[in-house]
């Protein structure tokens, strides 16, 4: 898939086939995260990946945000150091890891963890150091749509709504209109 193809095409997704993820797609997922630019070249990540079906449930408890993460054959998250800008270059590595799940058929949804006790008891069960900052949970698995990349609905604003040329206000005028 074209890269461009996959920015495009992309949707969140919330419902997974129970098909486990092949160790290569769990290779390929690790890698885009890892080769993702970061402030400074610090890589403030850690990917913790999780495969048993029953952490993963317990996960899906515990991000209220998401319990959907407990249906899904696979789930990574992601940690960082706590420096200036590490969830900013964690977010691009996140990003990069969500277009070749996508790419290879698969899906997934940020979840955040927001509130204190629940980002602790999931440190704990994954044996995050308290040093570390949690920022998500992906879940990852194949559509249960396939065909979703084509079909699927994305609202989005127009470019003219959202780019400006040189100051704030004057909008960027599409190439067809």
């Amino acid at each position: 898939m074209d890269v461009n193809d996959a920015v495009r095409s992309r949707l969140t997704v919330r419902e997974y086939k129970p098909d486990p993820i092949p160790d290569e797609v769990v290779h390929k997922l690790l890698e885009a995260g890892r080769l993702a630019p970061s402030s400074q070249n610090l890589q403030p990540w850690h990917f913790v990946v999780v495969r048993d079906g029953e952490t993963i449930r317990r996960l899906g408890e515990l991000a209220t945000q998401g319990p959907f993460v407990g249906d899904a054959p696979l789930a990574i998250a992601i940690a960082t150091d706590d420096t200036p800008r590490a969830q900013l270059d964690a977010g691009r590595a996140l990003q990069q890891m969500e277009l070749v799940a996508w790419e290879e058929g698969m899906g997934t949804c940020f979840v955040g963890i927001r509130q204190a006790e629940q980002n602790q008891a999931i440190k704990e069960l994954l044996g995050i150091p308290d040093h570390l900052v949690l920022l998500t949970v992906l879940p990852f698995g194949y559509r249960l749509n396939a065909d979703m990349g084509r079909f699927g609905r994305r609202n989005r604003k127009s470019l003219s709504e959202v780019a400006h040329v040189e100051r704030f206000g004057e909008a960027y005028a599409t190439i067809d209109g």
